[in-house]
């Protein structure tokens, strides 16, 4: 799917789902990475992460247009477009459009991270860091002591 074949998606279903037009630009941003869509309040575009099309489906990336067409229903008629608005709520309901969309495969992959471990040679204190830390100029907070590099630690986060 290009960004023409998408514009014409977006029509649809804003005319489908919503009964008005869409008269904006919709289109693909590759630079999206933690999100599935946005909606442009200065220019009424709306662009859509490709991530979502290729790894959740079409599917998924209807109910994130539908989303994103809700936010920019509500805007052009001056009501209530932002989460925690109670238009914005209603009307995700009435057309059955996500709050939030899931997350993606490839970014939950990437939830294990590696963190580096830092001993101190006084008094044991360790320290973790997600980066790398120059052992000559740094010390050890509590006694000023001279911090050893350990190593490489794997560490699961919380979804």
């Amino acid at each position: 799917m290009d960004n023409h074949q998408l514009q014409k998606l977006v029509e649809e279903i804003s005319l489908k789902d919503f009964k008005k037009t869409f008269r904006h630009q919709a289109s693909f941003n590759p630079r999206l990475r933690t999100t599935g869509g946005r909606y442009l309040l200065r220019s009424h575009n709306i662009e859509i992460n490709k991530k979502y099309l290729d790894e959740r489906g079409v599917e998924e990336m209807i109910g994130i247009i539908k989303h994103e067409l809700c936010h920019y229903h509500l805007h052009i008629e001056k009501k209530g477009y932002q989460h925690r608005d109670a238009d914005f709520k209603h009307l995700l309901k009435k057309v059955g459009a996500p709050r939030f969309c899931e997350s993606l495969p490839s970014n939950q992959l990437k939830k294990k991270m590696n963190t580096i471990q830092y001993k101190c040679e006084d008094c044991q204190q360790v320290y973790i860091r997600k980066k790398r830390i120059d052992t000559t100029r740094f010390v050890c907070g509590k006694c000023r002591g001279t911090l050893i590099y350990q190593g490489f630690k794997e560490q699961k986060t919380k979804k």
